[in-house]
């Protein structure tokens, strides 16, 4: 059956990306790849096999009705069935089982794309594969396994200076035209008050000045909740990067505990989602950087959000315990990355590329 050009495109697409994937691990032994290498993370091999197994149940068997290829790991590649606190020690695949595991249903989704063309699937597949790269270097970065070349911020231009955003109502959220996840729809209208907004993240330099200044010892800026998390976990200093990088890049791998008190102490506070995707989108902002940007909303769904196309990939996460991040990293693919998109995590997470952005009132 002829390929058309939108097929050719879109295999080439997950070529490109697998060939992205292995690239990360490539320098890696079979013990670091199959082994706990941080108790919050998953062993990297599990990821690729969930990897392979994602792409199996989206293309293969939803759209292309197939069996699953390995049904009797379908629960130990499911994130919800199979949590990351057990994966380690499960018997998931590695060496050239998962080698052949990837290869196969790769050649399965070729099959399939020459049957029904490409759909909105293939996008959600091949994004799932870019967000589970960044995922794999949050890893090595704290194994401190890092390929050459990836997953240290570089220098942002600009200075420490605020730009001031109009109020009004906008548009925030994703249109109806291409592909968005379900949580960046649908598209309302908000309304926003005037609010001053950095023109660039918070810097290395700056961190080390709130750092050496007692940011770390001084009780008022921190929430009770921050402070309980940094006696618990002692937390006592800034993220060995914030020293090692460069004095102007943004700082990277702090929590939002720390954003948030870094914040109080520069007399600031973190942007709303909704003013962070006000300026970017008005360009006020740089938006898409070298590192994500915590914001101060909790994760929720949008009037009117539905589910789609599954209820897993946002439902269990909204309320109060996660907060949202905006932009992107030095590690986001740009294919992932977007005005509209919404990352999150949990308040004390520090694995991920992640900074601020300071705002205040106009």
């Amino acid at each position: 059956m002829a390929v058309d050009a939108q097929q050719v495109e879109m295999l080439e697409g997950l070529e490109q990306t697998r060939r992205r994937t292995l690239s990360l691990v490539q320098h890696l032994s079979q013990r670091d790849l199959t082994r706990v290498l941080d108790p919050i993370m998953s062993p990297l091999a599990w990821d690729l096999g969930h990897i392979a197994a994602y792409e199996d149940l989206w293309i293969g068997h939803r759209l292309g009705g197939l069996p699953l290829m390995h049904e009797e790991l379908a629960a130990l590649y499911d994130a919800f069935e199979t949590p990351r606190a057990v994966r380690g020690d499960l018997e998931f695949l590695r060496g050239a089982p998962l080698t052949e595991y990837l290869d196969a249903v790769r050649e399965r989704t070729r099959a399939v794309t020459a049957m029904h063309g490409v759909t909105d699937r293939h996008e959600l597949v091949l994004r799932h594969e870019l967000q589970h790269d960044e995922t794999i270097l949050q890893v090595l970065a704290l194994a401190g396994l890092l390929p050459d070349g990836w997953g240290v911020p570089s220098a942002v231009a600009g200075d420490d200076g605020w730009s001031l955003v109009p109020g009004g109502t906008f548009a925030l959220g994703a249109d109806d035209d291409g592909f968005a996840y379900d949580n960046e729809r649908p598209r309302h209208p908000v309304e926003v008050a005037p609010f001053r907004i950095a023109r660039r993240p918070v810097t290395n330099a700056t961190w080390l000045t709130f750092t050496e200044g007692g940011g770390y010892e001084r009780r008022p800026w921190w929430s009770h909740e921050s402070w309980m998390w940094k006696e618990e976990y002692d937390i006592g200093d800034c993220p060995r990067s914030v020293r090692t990088g460069d004095p102007d890049a943004p700082v990277a791998h702090v929590s939002w505990f720390e954003a948030d008190a870094f914040a109080r102490w520069a007399g600031a506070r973190l942007p709303t989602e909704a003013e962070w995707e006000k300026a970017a989108t008005s360009g006020q902002t740089a938006g898409i950087g070298e590192v994500w940007e915590w914001t101060a909303s909790s994760f929720a769904g949008y009037p009117g959000f539905r589910a789609y196309p599954y209820p897993e990939y946002s439902e269990p996460f909204f309320g109060d315990r996660y907060r949202v991040l905006r932009g992107g990293s030095c590690v986001t693919h740009p294919r992932v990355a977007s005005h509209t998109f919404r990352n999150w995590d949990l308040p004390q997470r520090r694995q991920l590329f992640a900074g601020l952005r300071l705002a205040k009132e106009a």
